[in-house]
């Protein structure tokens, strides 16, 4: 167990265990989802586990089949606190997609029921503000409590991006998810961006591609 006390940043295999047994019970994990597509929002969550949770199946979300998702998204929504905040295409394209993650994320922890003690973050940037906040690298895949963070995020922006399909036929939304598919950049040749496009984004516009 290391902690650079500068910048919040931890290194270890066992967060959850630790960080209770230095007095925390109210252990947040925080992760999100969407960082890489040309279109879409930035999705985050932030999970709170309940006393009596039991969730021995849940991974990293990049580890699951989309099945496995959305069985253990509804099995973490019924045994778990859970907030989701996201950050829009338009304040992606403002604020840069780094900022626009950690402001998806603060959204998704101001909106969980309860307030935590301590904020578990995947990554290399904690969050501000006046609860306690850590970043840890592959934390979606080394703490569990972040890995149920990532589940929800990714089922949470992969149903919208279903329902854009709708919204926006042609594009193939539903398949790619707003990724840089093949699919995708053909599609905005030939139709141009949308208003869920990220304008800022190499590849989105006509003259990119």
């Amino acid at each position: 167990m290391t902690e650079q006390a500068t910048n919040g940043f931890l290194t270890t295999a066992s967060a959850e265990e630790y960080y209770f047994a230095c007095g925390y019970r109210r252990i947040c994990g925080v992760d999100e989802a969407g960082r890489g597509p040309l279109a879409g929002p930035v999705v985050a969550a932030a999970v709170v586990f309940s006393e009596s949770a039991n969730l021995p199946d849940v991974k990293d979300s990049k580890r699951l089949s989309p099945a496995a998702r959305e069985k253990l998204f509804k099995e973490i929504m019924k045994s778990a606190h859970t907030g989701i905040g996201e950050a829009s295409p338009t304040e992606i394209d403002q604020m840069n997609i780094l900022q626009a993650s950690l402001l998806a994320m603060k959204r998704a922890v101001d909106a969980l029921p309860l307030s935590p003690d301590i904020i578990l973050v995947d990554g290399l940037y904690r969050l501000d503000g006046s609860i306690p906040s850590r970043a840890i690298v592959k934390g979606d895949a080394r703490v569990k409590v972040i890995s149920a963070a990532s589940i929800i995020a990714k089922v949470t922006r992969d149903r919208q991006m279903v329902d854009y399909e709708k919204e926006f036929p042609g594009y193939g939304f539903a398949r790619h998810k707003g990724y840089p598919t093949r699919e995708h950049k053909s599609a905005l040749k030939k139709l141009g961006p949308t208003s869920i496009h990220r304008q800022t984004f190499r590849g989105v516009l006509r003259e990119e591609i």
